[in-house]
């Protein structure tokens, strides 16, 4: 058994890594004064990570499992936006060849993180918890600091759409993390569970499966809990104090050239050039209430007042209307035909070319007013494709997947 410590310097490491957390959020100009401290603090806990008590390790391990458990739910409960994520980061380290597993992969990352913190938390199966966390914050922390230092990926998406933090935040916020690890890695042997191991597999893969399920379910309706802004219930207004001017950085995908666009003077309705490049990154300036959207329509014109101006609006969007299919077109057609005869107005933000819609109304004639957006804007509103949004002057009324379209009729 081990012998109770006296010292405290493991409690002023724990207290200085918790401190430093919040500082680094909410203090991000002496982020090298963070840095700093926080490296200090790493040699800290692994030269002294012997004289842990009991108590000070379990700290630890609830603090770690918490972080697990709470990064794992906030993107859980947007599987895909965790998806773009990946594809984000496949894209920047040349490994689009993966693209098409994004989704799974996203998912896998997602449960491996769950698990951990349940295991850590629970003590279901401990040693092989720690060994978990270790692979895990190896991976991140190498990968948060070439985000850093090369800003391969704006928002590494750590905690989905919940909470936002930069590259440098994103990087320290895992040091922190590490310096209160290590001394789990290092007692690695002090963590014990009395149950049978079979009795802690069975918990372990129970519970998995139903965090499995929770992913699945989240991807195929809404998520449960919406963090973006277009969640329902929330009133979306363009209305600022002075004019906001929306810049956009795009790199060429071949070159890694950048160049930055005033937003909407950028070839969005060129399909050649959308190939060749992809966003990196925004910034605005002026304005005090940026929704992050706009939309034009056929000529050029922007209507995004009138899209949130308008009463009983219901707007399905997607990204990409290649990947409509037939059953989802037939739904389409039938709450177009049956809003419109309810006095709903009813119209389509997509991120395709007009060239494209025009060539689709040949075979889907209620495809009336098509809006064009940006796919980055686009993606937030619903998190489907295709997906619909049901707007009252800007106050989101409702939301549905493509697979609860069955359901829209009956909530009009």
């Amino acid at each position: 058994m081990r012998k109770k410590n006296d010292t405290n310097l493991p409690w002023i490491s724990i207290f200085v890594a918790l401190a430093s957390a919040v500082g680094i959020y909410f203090l991000p100009a002496y982020h090298l004064w963070f840095l700093a401290i926080l490296l200090l603090n790493l040699l800290v806990s692994l030269v002294f990570s012997k004289r842990y008590s009991v108590s000070a390790l379990t700290v630890c391990r609830v603090l770690v499992g918490a972080l697990f458990i709470f990064s794992s739910f906030t993107k859980g409960v947007d599987p895909l936006g965790t998806k773009y994520k990946m594809l984000d980061y496949l894209s920047v380290y040349g490994m689009t060849w993966l693209n098409n597993f994004a989704l799974v992969l996203a998912m896998l990352m997602i449960l491996a993180e769950f698990i951990v913190g349940f295991c850590l938390i629970t003590k279901v199966l401990p040693r092989l918890a720690v060994l978990g966390a270790t692979l895990l914050m190896l991976f991140f922390t190498i990968t948060t600091l070439f985000d850093a230092l090369y800003d391969l990926v704006p928002d590494c998406g750590c905690f989905g759409t919940a909470i936002k933090m930069s590259n440098w935040q994103t990087f320290y916020k895992n040091l922190v993390i590490d310096a209160v690890l290590i001394p789990l890695i290092m007692n690695n042997k002090l963590l014990e569970n009395k149950l049978e191991k079979g009795t802690q597999w069975t918990i372990g893969i129970a519970f998995a499966l139903a965090f499995l399920g929770f992913e699945f379910y989240n991807y195929r309706h809404l998520p449960v809990i919406d963090f973006m802004n277009w969640k329902v219930g929330k009133q979306i207004t363009t209305s600022t104090n002075e004019e906001t001017k929306i810049y956009l950085t795009y790199k060429n995908k071949a070159t890694g050239e950048t160049q930055e666009y005033l937003s909407p003077n950028y070839p969005w309705n060129d399909s050649v050039w959308m190939s060749e490049w992809e966003f990196v990154d925004q910034r605005v300036e002026g304005g005090t209430n940026f929704l992050g959207f706009s939309a034009l329509d056929e000529d050029g014109n922007d209507v995004t007042e009138l899209i949130l101006n308008t009463e009983n609006l219901l707007m399905f969007t997607s990204h990409d209307l290649s990947k409509v299919t037939e059953k989802e077109w037939t739904r389409v057609r039938e709450i177009t035909d049956e809003a419109g005869s309810r006095g709903y107005y009813v119209v389509w933000t997509v991120a395709n070319e007009p060239e494209y819609v025009e060539r689709l109304r040949e075979k889907y004639d209620f495809l009336y007013e098509v809006y064009y957006a940006d796919e980055l804007e686009i993606k937030p509103i619903v998190r489907s494709n295709p997906g619909l949004i049901w707007l009252d002057n800007g106050l989101v009324k409702n939301k549905w997947s493509s697979v609860d379209f069955k359901k829209v009729l009956k909530a009009l």
